[in-house]
């Protein structure tokens, strides 16, 4: 492609966003780039604080399951208090808690202050999603999610490298450092981001004499969504394995940890580089056979790891399962909006966030079993057999997703109450369209 085909295509990639998503993408990529706590903490505490690697192990348990407590009550907060107030607060308090983090010296006070920097960090989360959603055309959403994602990946890449060096210096400048950070993305959200959450339907539904609040149960009790969130549960313990799994087994092979290093690395190199183009040509097609394929290719992409005997070869597999990874995150993204009511969505993207959350906590306790008992062969046999299992569930999910005329109500008021969200999006005109669409053609129905 020509210099000049690479410019248009850039232009198109970030073309027709909302000023507000801009904002938030950059509140995203700022809080990413301060990233030190998740990447060095085993390392702060074995290394610079003289810990076990069980106790290490333990306090990442723990980080781990603040975020799964923190998710649902973010969820709440933010329908009830706004997406813009649960993001303040959930980053002033993550701000506040790294630094206190920086100075404890006791285990016990490390292991809880961890806890809660896992429940603040976390807390942000549903409020970014639910706020995107907002403020992004239906049409646009898959391309939005996507930019997010490398927002993400671009900032933890950049902030890896450079907190390396930070942590040869001083791990508590790595802590402030991180502290400061999550301040300015706070600052950002502060000044730029406006409010977002949806009035329209709530009014709508006090007018018909209903209430305009969605509650966990009610979540819980839908079916759809419920199977999604399962979905998303076991992808994520498949991509989980690469961070937790992936090691112990290379380790187990006799190769150290700068050999890990630079093969995972490819992760993070690959979804920087094909994330944007990919989704420029994933986006108009066919989501279920996206969904389908991209948890195929994660599931035998750790089972290939099975056959790797060389850095190069680990490598390979690792290819196939980012390529997973990034078809897999903006579509499964778009599918949760979609089933999510407008003035339900933090609820909803709580939930979902739970699901990684959860798949965080779990992936640990399944790799280390596993491994231990049956051996790294039998790690990366079950994870094709997750992927298959996953593979088959979106089939079975996608198959029976009804389009706008047969029990679209939801997608209707959701579209209806965002048109009012400052994002400049029309009403659509409810023409209907089968279940292969979740958003990504502009001629069609939007989803919501």
């Amino acid at each position: 492609m020509s210099v000049a085909g690479l410019r248009r295509a850039a232009r198109e990639s970030v073309s027709g966003l909302p000023r507000e998503f801009w904002w938030l993408w950059t509140s995203t990529l700022v809080n990413r780039l301060g990233g030190f706590v998740a990447t060095f903490m085993a390392l702060y505490l074995t290394l610079d604080r003289g810990y076990s690697a069980s106790y290490a192990g333990l306090v990442a348990a723990l980080h781990g399951l603040g975020g799964v407590v923190s998710s649902l009550g973010a969820g709440v907060m933010t329908d009830r208090l706004g997406r813009r107030p649960t993001m303040l607060i959930a980053q002033s308090s993550t701000a506040a808690s790294v630094a206190v983090l920086g100075f404890m010296v006791h285990p016990v006070a490390i292991a809880a202050v961890a806890f809660v920097v896992g429940m603040a960090s976390n807390a942000s989360r549903p409020a970014v999603q639910a706020m995107m959603a907002d403020i992004v055309r239906p049409e646009d959403r898959v391309r939005a999610f996507s930019l997010n994602y490398w927002a993400i990946n671009l900032g933890f890449a950049v902030s890896s490298a450079g907190a390396g060096f930070v942590a040869e210096y001083s791990y508590l400048a790595g802590f402030l450092g991180e502290a400061a950070m999550t301040l300015g993305c706070a600052l950002v959200v502060f000044l730029k981001v406006p409010e977002s959450r949806p009035e329209k339907a709530a009014v709508a539904e006090r007018a018909m004499g209903g209430s305009d609040e969605v509650r966990l149960s009610t979540v819980l009790r839908d079916g759809r969504f419920m199977s999604v969130v399962g979905l998303s549960f076991v992808i994520a313990l498949i991509f989980q394995q690469g961070y937790v799994g992936l090691p112990v087994a290379m380790g187990a092979d006799g190769f150290s940890s700068s050999d890990f290093g630079t093969a995972v690395a490819v992760n993070g190199v690959l979804i920087v580089a094909l994330q944007i183009p990919v989704t420029r040509f994933i986006q108009h097609r066919d989501p279920r056979r996206l969904l389908i394929v991209s948890s195929l290719l994660a599931g035998y992409g750790f089972g290939l790891t099975a056959f790797a005997g060389s850095v190069a070869v680990y490598a390979l597999t690792i290819c196939v399962w980012t390529v997973a990874e990034i078809v897999n995150s903006p579509i499964q993204s778009s599918l949760v909006v979609r089933l999510s009511p407008a003035r339900g969505r933090g609820r909803y993207q709580g939930m979902y966030t739970m699901s990684w959350s959860a798949a965080a906590l779990v992936a640990p306790l399944m790799s280390g079993a596993v491994i231990d008992r049956f051996g790294a062969q039998w790690l990366w046999g079950a994870c094709a057999v997750l992927g298959t299992g996953a593979a088959l569930g979106y089939w079975l999910l996608m198959r029976n997703l009804p389009g706008e005329d047969g029990g679209g109500s939801r997608v209707a008021e959701s579209d209806s109450s965002s048109a009012g969200s400052g994002a400049g999006r029309e009403a659509s005109s409810g023409t209907g369209r089968d279940a292969g669409t979740i958003g990504v053609e502009p001629s069609v129905e939007p989803m919501g």
